[in-house]
């Protein structure tokens, strides 16, 4: 299961995010080490359904459809917060950037109404800078894995000088899920691929350490309660600092909100979609109807959607490139052998073969595998057929 990483420093939101993804109720508090353990949930990502494509009526297995959208499960950590100095070990120290080792991508979040100050606790509104709060967590993350470089330099010099260098750095960094082909991009963009690993410098060792965070933790950036007035202003200033495609809009109170009044059967309300609608106005409170307003004046109608699933759909799809494959059993009904229509997706890196496919499904459908069908044609693909988002593809074996 894909595995996304929430970070971000105290009091920005990531916890309230997190809840609304997958509206569990982690601890919300203005304390700045409330969370003190990572939490971890289910959240989704989602796409229009094949089954509106075919005209047929699914029966999700491993998923969900709703409304002829796909949802399908990945898993979220919300790490605590993180202050300066926290790779030394100050505040909840750095067992929990450890955290972020087990993470995919990443979900930085922000606070864009510049409410926190530099050590994550509550300021004036429009104080704080939210592009030196990212910058110092990015910074973090840098510093860390610096200090795994330095802590492990005489191994790595070791099994460099008994095999190569990449070799060495794979073998050290590969716990926080770096490959050898993102250390050697990470070696040839920082220039140190031609020197010896004994002569790098520790500010050497912080730029590879940086070169190498977005090959192996793509990031977005989440500019978090943009309801709030000062947040346009700083929302711009962050999508001109990092690219605007790399930034999104998000208010995950107003999320949460729509969540938990859906949930309680106030609303009708499908996550990532531009609307909502109230079943019944007469039986809203008046605090009800005020919030219910304020989310719709300051949110849907500012920004379309709350972004938290806009979000998790942007790091998975976009930043990940992962493609939602769909397996079936019978090509002809798109049915698996229970006859459920379309019951299984499938959530494949970029570059996955049908092989590959099989391997996720069970092993023991890749160790028979013979060859793939495209569903939607009856075509025979070759094993080395590279998988895109949306194919229906039956294994046979």
């Amino acid at each position: 299961m894909i595995t996304i990483g929430i970070i971000g420093k105290t009091n920005v939101g990531k916890t309230t995010l997190f809840n609304a993804a997958t509206l569990l109720h982690a601890k919300i508090s203005t304390y700045p080490f409330t969370t003190k353990e990572p939490n971890v949930g289910t959240a989704y990502v989602s796409d229009i359904c094949v089954c509106n494509e075919l005209t047929v009526s699914d029966t999700p297995i491993n998923s969900t459809c709703i409304d002829g959208w796909r949802y399908v499960p990945i898993r979220i950590i919300d790490v605590p917060g993180l202050v300066k100095g926290a790779w030394r070990g100050r505040g909840l120290g750095n067992r929990f950037l450890s955290v972020i080792g087990q993470a995919d991508a990443l979900i930085h979040v922000v606070d864009a109404s510049g409410s926190i100050d530099s050590d994550g606790k509550l300021r004036q509104r429009g104080s704080g800078n939210p592009i030196l709060d990212a910058l110092d967590i990015e910074m973090e993350i840098n510093h860390w894995i610096a200090d795994i470089l330095t802590r492990n330099q005489q191994q790595i010099q070791r099994e460099a000088t008994a095999s190569s260098l990449p070799s060495a750095l794979t073998t050290i960094l590969s716990g926080i899920k770096a490959t050898r082909t993102h250390i050697l991009k990470a070696l040839r963009v920082s220039e140190l691929d031609t020197k010896s690993f004994i002569r790098w410098t520790p500010e050497q060792k912080l730029q590879f350490a940086a070169t190498l965070l977005p090959f192996i933790k793509p990031t977005l950036i989440i500019a978090n309660k943009m309801d709030i007035s000062p947040s346009e202003h700083n929302y711009k200033l962050l999508s001109e600092y990092f690219g605007r495609s790399l930034v999104a809009a998000c208010s995950a109170e107003a999320e949460l909100a729509l969540r938990r009044a859906e949930k309680l059967g106030v609303i009708e309300y499908t996550p990532g979609q531009e609307k909502f609608r109230i079943k019944d106005p007469t039986a809203l409170s008046r605090d009800q109807r005020k919030a219910i307003d304020y989310i719709e004046r300051r949110v849907i109608a500012k920004w379309m959607r709350t972004g938290i699933q806009h979000a998790l759909n942007t790091v998975v799809f976009k930043l990940l490139k992962t493609n939602m494959v769909y397996p079936v059993s019978d090509e002809t009904k798109f049915t698996d052998h229970h006859d459920n229509v379309l019951p299984d997706v499938y959530l494949m890196p970029d570059g996955a073969t049908p092989f590959d496919l099989a391997g996720q499904i069970h092993t023991r459908l890749a160790e028979n595998y013979i060859l793939a069908v495209d569903a939607k044609t009856g075509i025979r693909l070759p094993k080395d057929y590279t998988l895109r988002h949306r194919d229906i593809v039956k294994i046979m074996t």
